[in-house]
């Protein structure tokens, strides 16, 4: 069996640019060997680590992050453009509230641990950006962790307790640490950093030099603006 390549991806569940990221990302890892293994690991990066538990009406969030919902409406259009490249359709004027992410990155780390944070990842991004749905709701969340194949009553229990809270706080401060101010941040075999929603073929470049038995080294391109 050959050794897994190692993806480890900050994002936020609320970023339009990681959902681009994954896109592009998935198209750099079918260019792989069939018979090559992958391990990715979602990490958190919350956008508005301020964000009250409850979240905030969308209209609210867009004046007070972008100084206006005209400003809102030019920034997504140009978003909802680069994902309709990448078959991704966007409809930002469905979004009635911007949540709280910190519950959602909790409820993904358990279900890292259970082999099924890509699926969780993917719905949670489904959930928000073409369904509109409020994924700081609790009952969203477990609908879709139940839905990603986990249980609906542990799922209940955990995020009524304040299990994983120190975990994703401390990934969060490994995030600080390195320096990441923007998402999706791409790490390969926990050498080289590729900031931002790049291309399959800079992913497929920095996935090259992941390989190479060269001393540690990192490359970060230039971030995409986040939501």
């Amino acid at each position: 069996m050959a050794e897994p390549l190692r993806i480890d991806i900050f994002s936020d569940v609320i970023c339009p640019w990681c959902l681009i990221g994954r896109e592009r990302l998935r198209q750099a890892l079918e260019q792989l060997d069939p018979e090559q293994p992958v391990a990715i690991r979602w990490l958190p990066f919350e956008l508005n680590p301020e964000m009250p538990r409850e979240g905030m009406d969308r209209r609210d969030y867009a004046e007070a992050k972008f100084g206006g919902i005209d400003q809102a409406r030019e920034i997504y259009a140009n978003i909802a453009e680069a994902g309709r490249a990448e078959g991704i359709e966007f409809d930002f004027s469905r979004l009635q509230r911007t949540p709280s992410t910190f519950n959602a990155h909790r409820l993904l780390w358990l279900a890292s641990s259970k082999g099924l944070g890509d699926l969780l990842k993917d719905g949670l991004f489904r959930a928000y950006f073409m369904e509109a749905r409020d994924i700081g709701d609790l009952a969203v969340l477990t609908e879709l962790a139940t839905a990603a194949g986990m249980d609906a009553d542990e799922v209940g229990q955990f995020l009524d307790s304040d299990n994983g809270e120190e975990a994703v706080r401390q990934m969060e401060s490994v995030a600080y640490q390195m320096g990441i101010t923007g998402v999706p941040f791409f790490i390969f075999n926990g050498r080289i950093g590729v900031s931002g929603a790049q291309s399959p073929e800079v992913l497929l470049q920095a996935i090259g030099r992941a390989w190479d038995p060269l001393p540690d080294e990192a490359t970060a391109e230039s971030a995409q603006p986040d939501g």
